[in-house]
């Protein structure tokens, strides 16, 4: 999932923003590459994701799209569940133990509606810690899980575009941060909602997975000015 289940607590209170409160996300699915195709993708300039369970679901078709576009490789540190904080961390142990290529794919925030005001000073440890010379790719957000009370999901509605616009306002500040914007492609016609996702979150197999990836590849290879 990429966000967790619902508790008791998110039941009774909806959590201190409405959409309940974060799962024990670590023991979720995950998706993480090996140390040999981690370094291969960095010696041929590919590109690294750290993504959440919408990643570990798609992330693979997204790899092959990508190298049939262009000839990149990705490899993936994604986990079902896992919060911006958690893909931070798993970013900045990638930088430390093997250094970073010139792009790099966030596809986290689902998890973060349940704790909003966390998610800017996340995206400004990511930034910085790609640098001027890097491009940082995120994905923004569309969550209303529709298993929902009509309370929580209008809740999930409201910390998605929060968590947004939080990524739109860091832009303004990072100029090699690009948005994929995922949220506004399926609110452009509404049956894309319907159709693109399976659960109000997570792409539905294969029209969704295949919307997604798509946009997200075009993001990839569009081209970058020279490399100072």
């Amino acid at each position: 999932m990429a966000v967790s289940t619902a508790t008791s607590t998110e039941a009774a209170f909806g959590g201190p923003y409405g959409s309940g409160d974060l799962g024990a996300w670590r023991a979720m699915s995950k998706a993480i590459s090996t140390e040999t195709q981690i370094k291969r993708v960095l010696a041929t300039n590919g590109v690294f994701m750290f993504g959440d369970s919408i990643a570990v679901q798609d992330g693979k078709t997204l790899a092959t799209r990508l190298i049939g576009r262009d000839g990149s490789q990705m490899a993936v540190h994604n986990w079902s569940g896992r919060p911006t904080s958690g893909a931070v961390d798993a970013m900045v142990q990638w930088a430390t133990a093997y250094g970073l290529p010139r792009r790099i794919l966030m596809a986290a925030g689902s998890n973060d509606i349940f704790d909003p005001p966390k998610f800017a000073a996340q995206v400004d440890r990511a930034m910085k810690l790609a640098g001027t010379n890097r491009y940082v790719y995120w994905v923004n957000v569309h969550a209303t899980r529709w298993s929902k009370t009509a309370a929580v999901q209008m809740a999930d509605q409201r910390n998605s575009a929060w968590v947004n616009l939080q990524l739109s306002d860091a832009q303004k500040k990072y100029p090699n941060l690009r948005i994929i914007r995922w949220a506004e492609y399926l609110a452009a016609k509404p049956s894309r909602i319907s159709s693109y996702l399976r659960d109000g979150v997570h792409t539905s197999i294969t029209l969704g997975q295949d919307a997604r990836n798509e946009l997200t590849v075009q993001s990839l290879v569009a081209p970058l000015p020279a490399a100072k």
